[in-house]
C-alpha cells in the first residue's frame, strides 16, 4: 500500500527494533537515507542499525563510523532506495517478501513492502529528509551529511537534468544545518584511489561501441580487479564515463560478480529510457540511470543485453 510521509512518520513511530535494508553494491543515496534513518531512529530513542549485501566502500565511512553497533532481533524491516527485491542481493534470501516499509524514489518500484513511501523525486534523500522532520528530530550535523551525501551523488553533484529547484533547496538546507558540502563532494567526485585509476585506465581502453557506435559498454572482470588492486566497492565512478562519449544513447557498465553472473549500470540520455531496459532483466531504476542484474556470464550478458538496446534504438 501507498503512503505518504506523515503516515510514514506514525507508523515508524509507533515501531522499535528496526533493521534497514540497503541495495546492493550500495551507493550515496541508498547508505545515506539508512544512516540518517538510523540516526533519526536513536534520536527518539529507538534500536535500529543498517546492514547490507556487499562491502561499504571506504569513502563512505564517515555516514557511519560513529553509530554504535546495536545487536538485537529485529522486529520491523525497512528497505531504502531499493526498487525491486531482487536489488537486495543476497539478503533477499533473508528478508524476501518479509520488508514493512520501503521509502524510495524509483518510478519502477514494485511495492513490494507492505507499505510503500514513493516520491519520484532525484535523491531518495529527499523523501527522507521531510520524513525526519516529520518525525520531530533535530537534524544534526551527522543526518545532515547522511543526507547531503545521497542528494549530491544521486544528481551527479547537481548536474542532472532530474535536478529541481526542491532540490536545491533541500541541499541548502542540509549545508545551513551543518552539511559539510566541500568536503563531501570532493570524497565523492574528485578524490580517486590508486587502484582505482589503475581499474578507470583499464574500462576506458576496453570500452566497446555497437548499434552504430550508439551504445558503449564498460566490462569489468574479477581479472581486471586481480590486476589492478581494486574491488566492485571502487566501481561507481565508472559507469558516467560510458555516457560521456559523443554519440552514445546508451552506455552500459557490465561487472562480472565471483558467481560469474554479471551487474549491470544502464545510463542514457533521454532518447532512451534506462529504466525500461533494466526491466527487462528484472531491475529497475530512473529514466536515464538503472541497474539490473543478468544471471549469464559475461560475453552471453553483453549479447543478450545489446539485443534489447538494438530494439529499444530501433536498429
Amino acid at each position: 500500500m501507498k503512503i505518504n510521509v506523515k503516515e510514514c512518520a506514525a507508523i515508524l513511530q509507533q515501531q522499535d527494533n528496526i533493521l534497514i535494508l540497503t541495495h546492493d553494491h550500495p551507493d550515496g543515496d541508498t547508505l545515506g537515507c539508512g544512516f540518517a534513518l538510523c540516526r533519526a531512529l536513536h534520536a527518539l530513542g529507538k534500536r535500529a542499525r543498517v546492514i547490507n549485501a556487499d562491502e561499504i566502500p571506504h569513502k563512505y565511512g564517515y555516514l557511519y563510523n560513529d553509530i554504535a553497533a546495536e545487536d538485537f532481533q529485529e522486529q520491523f524491516i525497512v528497505a531504502v532506495d531499493v526498487a525491486t527485491e531482487n536489488l537486495l542481493g543476497d539478503l533477499q534470501n533473508t528478508y524476501g517478501g518479509k520488508i514493512n516499509l520501503c521509502i524510495d524514489h524509483h518510478g519502477t518500484n514494485t511495492l513490494y513492502a507492505e507499505n510503500t513511501l514513493l516520491e519520484e523525486v532525484p535523491a531518495a534523500c529527499e523523501t527522507v529528509l521531510k520524513l525526519i522532520k516529520e518525525l520531530g528530530v533535530q537534524i544534526d550535523v551527522g543526518i545532515a551529511n547522511c543526507l547531503y551525501t545521497g542528494i549530491t551523488t544521486d544528481t551527479g553533484c547537481f548536474r542532472y537534468a532530474s535536478v529541481t529547484a526542491d532540490t536545491f533547496r533541500a541541499a541548502a538546507e542540509l549545508v545551513e544545518l551543518g552539511a559539510d558540502n566541500g568536503k563531501i563532494n570532493r570524497a565523492m567526485f574528485e578524490t580517486k584511489t590508486k587502484t582505482y585509476a589503475r581499474l578507470e585506465k583499464l574500462a576506458i581502453e576496453g570500452m566497446r561501441y555497437y548499434c552504430n557506435d550508439r551504445v558503449a559498454v564498460i566490462i569489468v572482470t574479477q581479472d581486471m580487479y586481480a590486476q589492478t588492486g581494486s574491488n566492485e566497492t571502487e566501481t561507481e565512478g565508472l559507469p558516467p564515463l560510458t555516457r560521456q562519449v559523443e554519440g552514445v544513447e546508451i552506455g552500459l557498465t557490465i561487472r562480472e560478480k565471483q558467481d560469474k553472473t554479471c551487474k549491470v549500470s544502464i545510463r542514457t540520455f533521454e532518447s532512451v529510457n534506462a529504466a525500461e531496459l533494466a526491466k527487462m532483466f528484472g531491475g529497475g531504476g530512473h529514466p536515464q540511470a538503472a541497474a539490473c542484474r543478468v544471471e549469464a556470464e559475461v560475453a552471453e550478458a553483453t549479447k543478450q543485453l545489446i539485443e534489447k538496446c538494438a530494439v529499444l534504438l530501433g536498429d
